[in-house]
């Protein structure tokens, strides 16, 4: 059974409320309304904001031991040393490697590359990856720099220490039990003590590495802003914070994704089915959802597939023919992806149908034998949203040993329930909200009787109950292209800055629904006098309330054969009621 939100209405200010006054004359109500929500009050903060500057950027040596850092790769570049980078099979993983990659060869560097295969050598730095790294490796390195990854990998950087290899981590996870590795460096925020920069992902790292080398040593032949769109898919995809320099970078970077230089990308964005003339809103960008949905899950296919250097062979080619076979690769990947990922969840509802109780159960665990190791979180991430529980669905090979994958809700770290169930487990990591592990299948039920002891008894029933935040009412009748020009500067939407949910309520049907796709709904629905079609993705999976209705919805821009519109995407809805 899924569970019902309660529905929640933010405050709001009257509209001749004096704190109004300090935000730009020209603003709508609504776009004023929704800053002050986001805790902005005017003045210079509100207005970088709003108008997110390159130049607003800090200084990279403010980063832990980036000094370090710089200096070794500078040795490395004078003594012609071979340099290898070890990343990581999803997005973040991939256009790390792409971008230190080419920053490493402006310098004259030509650094060997290498990813690991999910189903082989597991996440992160691993004996089995180290070894086939250095045997796929034409020359020995004298340096390795890991992205992505490397930052709990203690005892794998002393066995690269034992070769003679020293090791450099660009890393954005938390550390582990073990401390910090023996590298030459580790910058990650994670590791420093009250570091400002806890929100970057690894190509944000990355990105702070590069223009550290460029402050020390300028290059007239290499612009880093070049690379923004490869660091924005990555901050996107990877659903990190998307505040401070994060936004900046992104917004900077969406802006050149719709015209990208990187052949690969720009190839890929097309076979994405995004087109720039009819994608680009108001202010000329691509928005965080393309590459959230169109665009980072084909190239996350690839590694889930197995087939990782097909996404980086992407990031890097500059051949147009190569590039549209390898965009026709990831596409297939993604289709293989969604397959796979539609015969487990459907398994797994089964699953939930024949042993879970709502009431009786406060997590989700669930495993299987048949499933691919590299969809779970997918499927963990669809469950959890679906019945509000953390989850973790896990993939057992057939020695029983499985990988899997959780997803959680606010107020539950799956970091911290992974150390309360330690004993249950072979490992586990990651963060509050996504995390993996690696269990024996016959610990399952273990697992789940202990994962739901410890949020049984660090939580309450009210925080484990689904709440839907709705930002403001509006009225069908406001909502106009003129409103989307101001909303627009509220973007990129994601983590830390969302996507604002607004509700319109006594609405009525015009007709009734129609299907699109598999499971889709188109709507028609009047208020007032004033009427409006929406899409309602997954709503043929729902049972539509008695009208008059009360919708929760989100608005975008819809750009078709050069004529734009304002789009409702439905998230919620129920019969009417007083607020």
């Amino acid at each position: 059974m899924t569970p019902g939100f309660h529905w929640t209405l933010r405050p709001s200010v009257r509209e001749d409320d004096p704190v109004l006054k300090a935000f730009p004359a020209d603003l709508p109500l609504l776009v004023k309304q929704l800053l002050l929500q986001r805790g902005f009050t005017g003045g210079p903060e509100t207005d970088l904001f709003l108008e997110p500057r390159l130049s607003h950027l800090s200084d990279p040596f403010l980063m832990g031991e980036m000094r370090a850092a710089v200096d070794r790769i500078f040795q490395a570049v004078d003594e012609g040393e071979t340099v290898c980078i070890y990343g990581d099979y999803d997005v973040d993983g991939v256009t790390s490697v792409a971008l230190l990659r080419a920053i490493l060869m402006s310098y004259d560097l030509d650094p060997q590359y290498f990813i690991p295969v999910r189903s082989r050598e597991g996440y992160g730095l691993s004996e089995a990856g180290i070894e086939r790294c250095l045997c796929e490796c034409a020359e020995r390195p004298s340096l390795l720099i890991t992205v992505d990854c490397g930052t709990s990998s203690v005892k794998e950087v002393e066995m690269l220490n034992s070769l003679g290899i020293d090791v450099i981590i660009l890393d954005h996870h938390e550390a582990g039990p073990l401390g910090r590795p023996d590298a030459v460096a580790v910058v990650n925020a994670k590791i420093e003590e009250d570091s400002p920069y806890t929100y970057l992902c690894s190509a944000g790292v990355v990105f702070k590495l590069a223009h550290a080398l460029l402050k020390d040593r300028k290059l007239k032949t290499f612009d880093l802003k070049l690379y923004l769109d490869l660091v924005a898919v990555a901050t996107v995809a990877d659903i990190v914070p998307l505040v401070d320099e994060n936004r900046i970078l992104v917004r900077h970077g969406l802006g050149r994704l719709a015209h990208s230089r990187h052949t690969g990308l720009k190839t890929l964005t097309e076979i994405a089915g995004i087109r720039p003339s009819d994608s680009a809103n108001h202010a000329g960008f691509l928005n965080a959802a393309h590459v959230g949905f169109r665009i980072g899950p084909r190239i996350n296919a690839a590694g889930r597939m197995d087939s990782p250097m097909d996404a980086l062979e992407l990031l890097l080619t500059m051949d147009n023919r190569r590039a549209v076979q390898l965009a026709q690769m990831l596409d297939s990947h993604n289709r293989k992806r969604q397959e796979e990922e539609e015969a487990i969840r459907t398994d797994a509802v089964e699953m939930l149908h024949n042993s879970f109780d709502p009431e009786r159960d406060n997590v989700i665990v669930l495993g299987s034998r048949a499933w691919h190791p590299g969809v779970v979180g997918i499927v963990a991430s669809q469950l959890m949203r679906r019945y509000h529980k953390p989850t973790f669905v896990i993939a057992f090979d057939e020695s029983g040993v499985g990988k899997g994958s959780g997803r959680s809700i606010p107020g539950v770290s799956l970091v911290q329930a992974i150390h309360h169930c330690a004993d249950t487990l072979v490992s586990g990591g990651g963060h509050d909200m996504a995390a993996g592990l690696v269990i024996e299948e016959a610990r399952m039920d273990d697992f789940r009787e202990a994962f739901n002891r410890y949020v049984s008894e660090t939580t309450t029933e009210e925080q484990r109950s689904p709440v839907l935040n709705i930002d403001m009412e509006v009225s069908f009748q406001a909502l106009t292209l003129d409103l989307l020009d101001s909303y627009e500067k509220l973007e990129p939407f994601g983590n830390s800055n969302p996507q604002p949910l607004f509700m319109s309520s006594d609405v009525f049907p015009t007709e009734p629904p129609k299907r699109v796709g598999t499971n889709h709904l188109k709507l028609f629905m009047r208020q007032g006098m004033v009427e409006r079609d929406a899409i309602f993705f997954n709503g043929a999976e729902r049972e539509l309330p008695n009208p008059p209705w009360d919708i929760a919805f989100t608005i975008d821009r819809n750009v078709y054969r050069g004529r734009a519109s304002l789009s409702i995407s439905i998230q919620e809805i129920r019969s009417h009621r007083e607020m």
